[in-house]
């Protein structure tokens, strides 16, 4: 009977989005600024709103500002994977809109592969000490858990499945033998296929085709929720080897 309490107690932690109320508080705040920032922007520019709905007006509009536009875009895809602050998908949804699904893949992918350079760099110039103060215990110690010989498959895995904390793990990644070039390799390849998908569902909004963009976007959400739910049988597949 403890065994089983003590399991449902772990499970119940493992879910547990913030870890102290404090934490919670902090977030809520936050949450109710940018809501009021957001209302009280779109009153002021109300007018000026449409051309978010019109898709043609807006590529035209962002291609006005000529290079800048996709080096914007480069360096938040970036930074979110170093200081994640939103979703590296929701970027691609807004690229593949913005910049159509080719494009919008591939200004991502720079990003995201120089977000994930800076990770990998990060993690073997500062060291362990460093990745425990800014990767989730919980994180870690999965990655811990992995056999050493197992660790390329692991972050593969990662990058590959929507819903696995793969920002998080360039950190973990970057405390590993395994050498840089492959590191990067391993981020390419396997965030490639989830960030087309993700410019796929924005270009084909941007194009008018709404609903094949709700059945696509809704077919990845589900695949990260199963990606996300499956964690720790997908991490479990490889500790202790």
């Amino acid at each position: 009977m403890g065994t089983r309490l003590e399991r449902l107690r772990s499970r119940v932690e493992d879910l547990r989005v913030f870890e102290s109320p404090r934490q919670r508080r902090r977030v809520v705040l936050h949450l109710a600024v940018a809501a009021v920032l957001l209302g009280g922007g779109a009153l002021l520019l109300r007018d000026r709103l449409a051309v978010l709905t019109d898709a043609p007006a807006l590529r035209a509009f962002v291609a006005g500002y000529g290079i800048w536009a996709p080096a914007v875009l480069v360096v938040l895809q970036a930074a979110q994977v170093v200081l994640a602050p939103v979703p590296g998908q929701l970027l691609a949804v807004a690229a593949g809109y913005l910049f159509g699904v080719w494009w919008g893949t591939l200004y991502n992918m720079v990003g995201v592969t120089l977000g994930s350079i800076a990770a990998f760099w990060l993690s073997r110039q500062f060291g362990r000490a460093y990745v425990e103060r800014v990767v989730h215990e919980d994180a870690l110690a999965r990655f811990d858990a992995v056999g050493e010989e197992y660790a390329r498959s692991v972050l593969f895995v990662c990058f590959l499945v929507p819903g696995l904390p793969d920002d998080v793990l360039c950190f973990a990644g970057g405390l590993t033998r395994i050498p840089l070039y492959q590191l990067v390799g391993l981020a390419v390849v396997g965030r490639l296929p989830g960030f087309l998908l993700a410019n796929a569902v924005g270009d084909l909004a941007g194009t008018g085709q709404v609903g094949t963009a709700a059945v696509l976007a809704a077919l990845v959400l589900a695949a990260s929720v199963l990606g996300y739910l499956n964690r720790d049988r997908l991490f479990g597949l490889f500790e202790g080897a």
